[in-house]
């Protein structure tokens, strides 16, 4: 993952819950929609073979990373099986000085201004501020006060409608997830909602930008 480029658009998408029979036309669906980071999430059933499988479908076209990664054995599953940057809920501090030893961008989760300032400090790429959604996009003004050299990553609760509000308060990047990765969608196979509901949040970023 190419950090500088993702900066240019910075927002992520986080599956969780896919099969494996639709990853390759809901890989391109995002594709289509504009979006270029994605996440699949460690949790899910059969998350190594997901990635891999999204991986030959995307080929250079997505940066393509693992969430919710909790262990040693997560993070050496995922990076087998081409993930090139990893997004955990928590800080955890192992994982977290593996990847920065081996230059692979890391999100390590954190909510508290001191739970923040310790993913700081130990080396995270972005600070994911999970669930956002409970402070707002005011707690992000607030927190840039003291930590104007955090970079932070909204995650929980961004939309199109108030996109533009996280990254006016200080949010350098933002996340979506079960809003546009729904469950009904997914068990139908429903590609062209998820591509709608992905540009939503592609427009709004670039309305943001204009």
């Amino acid at each position: 993952m190419d950090i500088a480029n993702f900066k240019k658009k910075p927002i992520l998408g986080i599956l969780r819950g896919a099969k494996a029979d639709i990853i390759e036309p809901l890989v391109e669906s995002v594709i289509c929609a504009g979006l270029e980071t994605l996440e699949i999430t460690m949790n899910t059933e059969g998350a190594p073979e997901l990635i891999r499988k999204a991986k030959k479908a995307c080929g250079n076209r997505l940066n393509l990373g693992a969430g919710t990664v909790l262990t040693m054995q997560d993070l050496k599953s995922a990076l087998e099986s081409g993930a090139s940057f990893i997004v955990m809920p928590v800080l955890i501090n192992d994982i977290v000085k593996y990847c920065v030893n081996n230059k692979i961008p890391v999100f390590p989760g954190a909510l508290s201004p001191q739970e923040i300032y310790l993913a700081h400090d130990a080396g995270a790429t972005m600070v994911k501020v999970f669930p956002a959604k409970l402070f707002g996009p005011e707690y992000f003004r607030e927190l840039k006060g003291p930590f104007g050299n955090i970079e932070l990553l909204a995650c929980g609760g961004v939309t199109p409608s108030n996109l533009k509000e996280y990254f006016s308060s200080g949010a350098s990047a933002v996340s979506f997830g079960a809003s546009v990765f729904r469950r009904d969608w997914l068990d139908k196979g429903d590609f062209k909602s998820i591509t709608r509901a992905v540009k939503r949040f592609i427009d709004a970023w670039e309305k943001e930008e204009d």
